[in-house]
């Protein structure tokens, strides 16, 4: 029966590891695509002003973008803050979402509707699997049951 329990611990133990490495691949890639980002954003390149002003937004949108990008990407790089990381998922979500939107309704081309939802899954999947010494811990008031 040790043997067998072994077994379980060791695949539990494999699980964690995947779930971990999966959790640090996204979240890189998911940050390095949003910091990327913000930088295009804050040093104005062209292809960013052109689509900017192509979706009817004005020059100045690229800076507020800019600058609260890389606010998210450090807040999810950061050890701990585990509301503000929810705050960054959430900023992300609402950038890219409407993102997407916005092109989806000027009628731009399908690939630049899609990117910023594949982004967005990339983030999901960095969220779904962030270890919870990067989650938001619950109120020390509730019991299990209430959790």
């Amino acid at each position: 029966m040790r043997k067998k329990n072994g077994l379980i611990n060791a695949w539990g133990r494999l699980n964690m590891n995947a779930k971990l490495i999966g959790y640090w691949i996204s979240l890189v890639l998911f940050c390095a695509a949003m910091g990327f980002g913000g930088i295009a954003d804050l040093t104005k390149n062209p292809e960013i002003m052109e689509s900017l002003k192509g979706l009817g937004y004005p020059s100045y949108l690229a800076d507020i973008l800019g600058f609260w990008k890389i606010v998210g990407v450090v807040a999810l790089l950061l050890p701990g803050y585990g509301m503000l990381k929810e705050w960054a998922y959430a900023g992300f979500f609402f950038d890219l979402t409407g993102a997407s939107a916005s092109h989806w309704i000027m009628q731009d081309e399908l690939p630049k509707t899609i990117i910023p939802l594949v982004i967005l899954a990339i983030g999901m999947v960095s969220w779904y699997l962030r270890p919870s010494s990067r989650c938001v811990t619950p109120s020390a008031g509730l019991d299990a049951a209430q959790r």
